[in-house]
């Protein structure tokens, strides 16, 4: 399968800043709702997630400067990219996102592959050993 429909800084940001595809939904749920503040409940049910890797997801989009705590209510967040540039990034990925879900989302297993592969691969008995 070829990448080349997806433009190169999409892809590189996706292979370099995209873990898993409930990380890259997480970041289009807040994004199609930015003032609305979401907790791990919420996140949950929206992804049909466990709590608890909805609360990881958000505390990881907060750690990335994708999303930004909700003061009036703890343990929430809104959808605030940190820079514009993050913003606008995060923007082109959505439209790849809806244009070519199926590339964006083997590009992400893609990236998850190989690094099972390479894990594998440390354990893999060589001749040569």
């Amino acid at each position: 399968m070829t990448y080349k429909d997806l433009p190169d800084d999409v892809r590189r940001f996706i292979l370099t800043s995209v873990p898993s595809v409930p990380y890259l939904e997480a970041i289009l749920l807040l994004r199609g709702e930015p003032r609305a503040p979401w907790n791990a409940a919420a996140v949950a049910r929206r992804l049909y997630l466990a709590e608890p890797v909805a609360g990881q997801l958000l505390q990881s989009l907060a750690s990335a400067g994708i999303a930004q705590p909700y003061p009036e209510s703890p343990g929430a967040f809104t959808y605030g990219p940190a820079t514009p540039e993050l913003s606008e990034m995060l923007e082109a990925v959505a439209k790849a996102y809806g244009t070519n879900l199926v590339k964006v989302t083997d590009l992400i297993h893609s990236r998850v592959d190989r690094r099972a592969q390479q894990f594998a691969d440390a354990f893999r008995w060589r001749k040569d050993s």
